[in-house]
């Protein structure tokens, strides 16, 4: 005779089954879905490396310059990331940036606008840059790198139009412009803001979670939510602790956090984020489903360069001056290089604003390191170079991995 089936507290029968946290990573290695980890893990060794080599490395003031470091080219690189989205790329927004820096001397300096309405006179002039050359993409079919790669010499020279004959309009270091990039939060302030900072997002995920089930779909358990805010406090915490220990939070830092939170809504919870994700992801198949493929692309440009033009003014308002170098030299290369390396696909179709927040701190803290150990700048290019390939590589086995567990 079988013996009947135990019951009882022993029993395991209809007990969900229990999930290995080494497995559930290991699935994901194998599926591709790594999420932003190896960025931040590549952060923490970073960090760790500078830090046991130059004990000034992880002091106030090093982390208080390195937050003003990375607000303006990254800025940019959120623009960056949003045309990636879609599979393209733009080369024209370190020249869009020097543009805008040398638009907004002018109209202060030279022609006596006010700081405000220059920088919205700025703003439209970046967005009307990339109306262009995102019509001239999406509507002629010319390609995207083409039109950006003649954006890219031809705004440069218009830029070089604008300074002359000086080559460089220097701005008051008493006016607006100047103090969005050399003002900082008091300590009261700058714990008000973290405070309010992690209350929102605690508040939008419990409704989030709510919803969710009120509708019968899975909301995720309570613990994973605990664990998000606690996460994020903690983070906070540490940030404005360790801002406050040596002037105070950074209005650019702020500006900069802030573009990434409400880019990453707008990409998650509308319907023209979810839209460039589907051109991205494919864009027949987006076209097929109703969406305006032309709109999109145009509308992405005109924002990416409308953020180059942002970080154009903020990039003048730290060196209190526009010149000709303005937005030259690596700042494109670094803005492209810090959205690959923060996880966004050049594949189009995946990837978070906060791509480019993580991939402007590794670059920044590697040129940061690199100037507090004396280094000549040719190690600094060698060493973000090899960081991007490795991005890259990431990206590319990823991609393999997806395609092979079918989710691609």
């Amino acid at each position: 005779m079988t013996a009947p089936p135990a019951v009882g507290p022993l029993s395991t029968q209809g007990a969900p089954p229990r999930h290995n946290p080494l497995d559930a990573i290991k699935r994901r290695v194998r599926t591709g879905e790594l999420g932003a980890w190896p960025v931040i893990i590549g952060l923490v060794i970073i960090w760790v490396i500078f830090q046991s080599l130059n004990d000034r490395f992880l002091t106030p003031q090093n982390l208080s310059n390195l937050a003003l470091q990375i607000a303006a080219t990254g800025t940019i690189s959120v623009g960056i990331v949003l045309v990636l989205l879609l599979g393209e790329i733009d080369l024209s927004v370190g020249s869009v940036a020097g543009v805008a820096a040398a638009a907004l001397a002018v109209l202060t300096v030279r022609r006596g606008f006010g700081d405000i309405a220059a920088i919205l006179l700025v703003l439209l002039l970046g967005l009307a840059i990339g109306t262009l050359q995102g019509t001239i993409f999406a509507k002629l079919g010319v390609p995207a790198f083409i039109v950006t790669l003649a954006g890219n010499i031809g705004w440069q020279g218009f830029q070089l139009y604008l300074l002359s004959p000086q080559g460089t309009i220097n701005l008051p270091y008493d006016g607006f412009i100047a103090k969005l990039t050399h003002t900082n939060l008091g300590d009261a302030a700058g714990w008000i803001v973290g405070v309010l900072v992690v209350a929102v997002y605690a508040l939008t995920t419990l409704r989030t979670r709510g919803r969710r089930l009120a509708a019968g779909l899975p909301g995720g358990s309570a613990r994973d939510l605990i664990v998000r805010v606690a996460g994020l406090a903690l983070v906070v915490a540490v940030t404005v602790w360790v801002l406050n220990s040596w002037q105070g939070v950074p209005v650019a830092l702020l500006i900069f956090v802030g573009l990434v939170v409400v880019t990453d809504l707008i990409l998650r919870r509308t319907r023209y984020g979810r839209s460039i994700y589907a051109v991205g992801g494919n864009a027949e198949a987006a076209r097929r489903a109703g969406i305006n493929v032309a709109a999109i692309r145009i509308t992405v440009f005109a924002v990416a360069s409308m953020l180059a033009a942002l970080g154009g003014i903020l990039t003048a308002s730290r060196g209190y001056a526009a010149g000709q170098s303005t937005g030259a030299g690596d700042t494109l290369l670094v803005a492209i290089a810090a959205a690959v390396i923060g996880g966004v696909s050049l594949f189009g179709g995946r990837g978070s604003p906060y791509g480019a927040l993580l991939g402007s701190l590794v670059l920044g803290s590697i040129t940061s390191g690199m100037f507090l150990l004396q280094l000549d700048s040719s190690v600094r290019y060698m060493i973000t170079a090899a960081v991007l390939l490795a991005a890259v590589i990431l990206d590319s086995l990823s991609r393999r991995g997806r395609r092979s567990s079918g989710r691609e």
